[in-house]
């Protein structure tokens, strides 16, 4: 990865998925889109089994607050709705879960990363 940051979402979404894989995660799907609504990662957690829809927020510092209280109602919201189209289109008949990935910092040497398993 990049040591300068031109999309810093675009960033942590892929240090998410790094972080993901080396957890054991399977990650199918990166930014799935359906109409306007989005799914930053589609993973399967190897040890639980569990279909996985992560929502990746990404900061270069936490001065205004913590990356994952960035995530509101709203977003919960078209998160789930999105989640729900995947599962419809893929055929999906288990149940969900919503993760969080909070990733602070601008480079790979420099990278703080929370993982909110459950988050909604």
């Amino acid at each position: 990865m990049s040591e300068f940051v031109d999309d810093l979402g675009e960033w942590g979404e892929r240090v998410a998925i790094d972080f993901l894989k080396e957890k054991g995660y399977f990650v199918s799907n990166h930014d799935w889109r359906f109409k306007h609504l989005d799914i930053d990662i589609v993973a399967i957690d190897n040890g639980t089994k569990e279909i996985v829809f992560v929502e990746v927020k990404t900061r270069r510092n936490n001065l205004f607050g913590e990356p994952q209280s960035a995530v509101d109602y709203k977003k919960v919201k078209n998160v789930k709705r999105a989640a729900n189209a995947y599962m419809t289109y893929h055929g999906v008949k288990r149940s969900p879960r919503f993760d969080i990935i909070a990733v602070i910092g601008t480079d790979d040497s420099n990278v703080q990363i929370n993982h909110f398993p459950g988050a909604f």
